[in-house]
């Protein structure tokens, strides 16, 4: 995911430790996503990180579920998401 695809005053998360950091946090579980957020230390920009296990299907269909969180994630985000704070987006079957 490059740094064009996401809206601006949002990094990526790309190291499994910063995936690790935000599982230890907070989750809310809907059907379609599962939704893992944890305050950083130091203020920033929003982390979004995305995820799509083999569970919710083959490669065409997790791709297509990681387009979908990221375009739902540039959206919502600025709106909702707080600075400082980092997101996982887990897509689900």
């Amino acid at each position: 995911m490059t740094a064009a695809l996401t809206a601006p005053g949002i990094q990526n998360l790309r190291k499994r430790a910063q995936f690790l950091f935000v599982r230890a946090g907070v989750r809310a579980a809907r059907p379609v996503v599962l939704i893992e957020a944890r305050r950083r230390a130091e203020a920033g920009p929003i982390g979004l990180g995305l995820t799509a296990s083999r569970k919710v299907g083959m490669a065409v269909i997790r791709n297509r579920a990681r387009r979908r969180l990221r375009e739902a994630a540039r959206q919502l985000l600025p709106l909702y998401g707080l600075p400082g704070v980092d997101y996982v987006l887990v897509a689900r079957q």
